[in-house]
């Protein structure tokens, strides 16, 4: 079982930059598809971001395309999400999960999450 573990969250005002970190366990962070998911106060969660094993192919949600970037370190088992430009609206708590395959943005679809970081962001 995949062990992820967020952090790099914290207090931004609008228009900052985050960066968020997910440290995943080596047995199968190497060879499975990632993504970031958010969920906002009284929100359900949502698919932000995902990545291919290799990294090669990112795909984003509408919302943060363009000012979100998703990638990963396989030598150091690292998923990262930079965040720039960041809205009001941004502020949830970030997950990091492991996909069963590339592309989807249902949660279902995951079945390996962190425990989630706290972003907020100041208006």
């Amino acid at each position: 079982q995949a062990q992820l573990v967020e952090s790099g969250g914290g207090l931004v005002q609008a228009g900052g930059s985050l960066r968020l970190s997910c440290a995943a366990s080596a047995r199968t962070f190497r060879s499975n598809p990632m993504g970031w998911f958010r969920q906002g106060p009284g929100k359900e969660r949502e698919f932000v971001a995902a990545i291919t094993w290799r990294g090669g192919s990112t795909y984003y949600a509408d919302s943060v395309k363009g000012r979100f970037t998703i990638s990963r370190d396989n030598v150091k088992n690292t998923l990262y999400l930079q965040m720039n430009s960041l809205k009001p609206e941004d502020t949830a708590v970030y997950y990091c999960a492991q996909a069963k395959w590339y592309g989807s943005v249902s949660l279902k679809d995951y079945e390996y999450w962190g425990q989630g970081t706290q972003v907020t962001v100041s208006s």
